[in-house]
């Protein structure tokens, strides 16, 4: 069975081809400046990767280039026929889809009817890269794999905002989290390594890239996740400011004569990480700049690593007591010394470091990073999201 996961963002649309007979990834790439000049098309499926200059005036026509690739360039496969599923990326599944689901002309429906809402960035780019596909290949099932859904099991004192409850009740305003396909994946493998069932198990996952989450996991359920109504809150991430006082927003607005839109765009895109260093949004940038003695810099990274501490701390005292932690993301799977030091002084909660192991990792591969007296096993394991989509849509169009 070959299945398609596609994963569209405003402006581009990743892709990558499995053959699920053996889970491998058969191609892969991106299709980028969807709508705007100069757009194009960087893939791998043998050998380097290629890119391509290409007009991509919309979804539909990226897609037609991404199957022109697949069977015309690179002779991946004779025609769409070989093509069994497609996998859509969906970020905001709300208060409606708590579980991945085959996509129906109803679905189109609820999302533009109840999810625009919450989700005006993502919502619309997911649905477009699904119509881009059901424009070509309106027979092929489609299934949505939705961010939020691994979250659903939070229980209403860990969703719930302070704010009126009629409110909460007509405008869904909640914490809905982020990164669900990322944290049950690194779930599963976590609980392959140390040889037991998932619904055994206490854990913390710590997703932390450009965009970074870490989420409570109680025998195989999210309680909690740091991300919320949007993924704007909990840790300081690349451009994202994280935590902050509500205040702030109508506090800046008026100060740098901003609506709060823009307020909530700037916070989005222009805090964070680079925000606070002037640096970069880049990890390797700003660890650079560390190097070169730079002190705000240091201060951003530093305000990282104490956040992923302050909220390892605060979910281990929600789930009382954890069996692992896991590192993931392009940071957290990359940058030893934030792990290390993420959790320096944690040994009181039965946490230690092997110090070597954590430094000396090999690339790509999962690996149990703590010393053999760590009461709390602690783990880098790579993600793979897009496997984990192709793995709920062939489960879902095979029943």
């Amino acid at each position: 069975m070959k299945i398609l996961v596609i994963n569209a963002g405003s402006s581009s649309l990743k892709f990558q081809l499995f053959d699920m007979d053996n889970e491998k990834v058969i191609a892969k790439g991106n299709c980028e400046k969807i709508g705007l000049e100069n757009s194009f098309i960087g893939y791998k499926t043998t050998g380097d990767k290629k890119e391509i200059f290409v007009d991509l005036p919309n979804h539909t026509v990226a897609v037609e280039k991404v199957f022109d690739i697949l069977i015309n360039k690179e002779q991946v496969i004779k025609d769409l026929s070989e093509i069994d599923a497609i996998g859509h990326r969906f970020v905001q599944g709300g208060w409606i889809f708590d579980r991945s689901v085959v996509i129906d002309d109803n679905f189109v429906k609820e999302v533009e009817s109840k999810l625009y809402d919450i989700s005006p960035l993502h919502a619309p780019a997911n649905l477009a890269g699904y119509k881009g596909c059901y424009a070509l290949m309106p027979n092929t099932p489609q299934v949505a794999v939705f961010d939020t859904s691994f979250h659903a099991t939070m229980p209403a004192k860990a969703y719930m905002y302070g704010i009126k409850y009629e409110d909460y009740e007509k405008y869904h305003v909640r914490k809905y989290g982020a990164h669900g396909t990322s944290h049950r994946y690194v779930m599963k493998e976590t609980a392959k390594l140390l040889g037991k069932d998932e619904k055994d198990l206490k854990m913390i996952t710590v997703h932390l890239g450009n965009g970074s989450s870490i989420t409570a996991i109680d025998h195989g359920k999210s309680v909690d996740t740091t991300m919320g109504l949007t993924p704007l809150e909990g840790l300081i991430m690349g451009t994202r400011s994280g935590d902050l006082d509500p205040a702030v927003v109508s506090y800046l607005a008026d100060k740098k004569n901003m609506t709060a839109d823009e307020v909530v765009n700037y916070l989005n895109k222009q805090c964070g990480i680079l925000g606070v260093s002037g640096v970069s949004s880049d990890m390797r940038e700003l660890n650079s700049a560390i190097v070169a003695g730079n002190e705000r810099a240091r201060l951003a990274l530093d305000m990282l690593i104490y956040r992923v501490k302050k909220y390892i701390g605060a979910y281990i005292a929600v789930l009382g007591g954890v069996d692992a932690i896991v590192f993931t993301g392009g940071i957290g799977e990359n940058q030893e010394d934030l792990r290390e030091e993420s959790l320096d002084n944690m040994e009181c909660f039965g946490i230690e470091i092997d110090k070597e192991k954590n430094n000396n990792l090999p690339r790509g591969t999962a690996e149990e990073i703590s010393t053999k007296n760590s009461k709390v096993k602690v783990f880098r394991v790579p993600t793979d999201e897009e496997l984990l989509i192709a793995r709920d849509t062939k489960e879902l169009v095979t029943k």
